[in-house]
């Protein structure tokens, strides 16, 4: 079942299972989701099941809604995905077992829409060994996540996207998210072992990340690297 995990400031506040084909998000007491914020409208988001995704609207909000940095009218949601409603992000998780598991590539696409377009039905990350990622060792520069063990060791993966999602669904799932300054971040997102950045946990919040940084995701261990 999809849910969202509610932060602030780094810190979890609630988790929200979306049992509802329709789900509003605002300040109102009569919202299906309230968040009590004054950058939060009255009325400011829904989130609507439409059969083969999860879509999110904003409703004419004074701030915006923005997915994984950027602002949004209509869109689809993936796997993984950071939604901001003022200072509140909002993490889309997506329970195992509702979609089959997609490879890297479809883990770092994006399935925005605009009124009338087509957009892409939501796919859920695939354990990193499972799908070796692109090139072999260091081939790739700039930043990315070179595996250090299992079958995909020393393959890497590209850090392109806003947000790029890794894991075991079930076991353990974190996202890798880049700031606005054009540093990284770690954040768990589910399961029940939870991601570490040199053995420190990510239970109470994102943990920045430094070149060379190893990181743990249900067993997988990874090494950070940014140039």
């Amino acid at each position: 079942m999809p849910k969202l995990i509610l932060s602030l400031d780094g810190i979890i506040v609630k988790e929200v299972h979306l049992r509802k084909v329709r789900a509003t998000i605002g300040r109102r007491p009569y919202n299906d989701i309230v968040i009590e914020n004054l950058a939060v409208s009255g009325e400011h988001a829904v989130i609507q099941d439409t059969g083969h995704q999860i879509v999110l609207k904003d409703l004419g909000s004074t701030n915006g809604t923005y997915v994984n940095g950027q602002p949004i009218r209509k869109q689809a949601l993936e796997y993984g995905d950071l939604i901001e409603i003022g200072r509140y992000k909002i993490q889309y998780v997506e329970s195992t077992g509702n979609t089959a598991p997609g490879d890297l590539n479809k883990v770092n696409g994006s399935a925005a829409v605009s009124d009338g377009g087509n957009p892409a039905v939501p796919t859920q990350p695939a354990a990193l060994p499972a799908t070796p990622p692109t090139l072999e060792g260091d081939a790739i520069e700039g930043p990315r996540l070179r595996v250090l063990n299992g079958a995909s060791s020393n393959k890497s993966m590209a850090l392109t996207k806003v947000v790029s999602t890794i894991g075991k669904p079930g076991v353990s799932v974190a996202s890798v998210i880049r700031r606005g300054d054009g540093c990284y971040d770690l954040a768990h997102v589910t399961g029940e072992m939870v991601a570490t950045v040199n053995g420190v946990s990510a239970a109470q919040g994102s943990i920045a990340l430094n070149h060379g940084d190893h990181i743990d995701v249900g067993g997988v261990q990874l090494e950070f690297l940014d140039h």
